[in-house]
């Protein structure tokens, strides 16, 4: 049996970060809730695409190894929602978060004042959002950190950025294909290769 998916009408205001909570088998964007996720930029919803295995591999493992490393105040997450503004709840691939955030276990996304880093994975299907306006996003509100993941031929790049407070953007502080070894936000050190292998 085939069942047909009714795509709802853009409210007359167009989408807001509020709507994403509303998109539940009972609310009233119910058709949605058959899609895995959804996220907001610049007030457009976007669909998350399935994703590749050395995306799911990154993902899962970078979160492991940030949740290993990071002091107890902090902790890693992967794909929860930051509410940037009311058009804007884009979902990080991986996120560090305020433990004291992330003990509230009813929230269904984290504000820039709880994260001090975001990591996005590149896909194919979400290269620009991913290199240029989810970075723009972040970085104008206030996230001091932001990583990003390329694959090269099965190998991941990471570029790490650093949130410069006078002009409100990332500054480019690293590239790392072997090792990524940063001090910032905290200690890091992950061998590269054991995230895909």
């Amino acid at each position: 049996m085939t069942v047909e998916l009714q795509w709802p009408y853009v409210p007359p205001d167009g989408w807001t970060a509020a709507d994403l909570d509303r998109i539940t088998s009972d609310g009233p964007y119910g058709e949605l809730d058959a899609l895995k996720h959804v996220e907001l930029v610049d007030g457009e919803l976007i669909v998350m695409s399935p994703q590749t295995e050395f995306h799911r591999r990154v993902v899962e493992r970078l979160r492991n190894e940030l949740e290993r490393q990071a002091p107890p105040e902090l902790t890693a997450t992967r794909e929860m929602d930051v509410v940037l503004g009311s058009r804007q709840r884009p979902c990080p691939d991986v996120s560090v978060v305020t433990a004291a955030a992330a003990d509230d276990l009813a929230r269904t996304f984290y504000l820039p004042e709880d994260v001090l880093l975001v990591v996005e994975v590149v896909s194919k299907s979400s290269e620009i959002r991913d290199r240029e306006t989810k970075p723009r996003r972040y970085a104008e509100a206030g996230i001091a950190h932001f990583w990003r993941v390329e694959n090269n031929s099965g190998a991941p790049v990471v570029y790490v950025y650093e949130l410069d407070p006078a002009s409100r953007s990332y500054a480019l502080t690293g590239i790392f294909h072997d090792q990524l070894e940063c001090r910032v936000p905290f200690p890091v050190d992950i061998r590269l290769d054991a995230l895909v292998r």
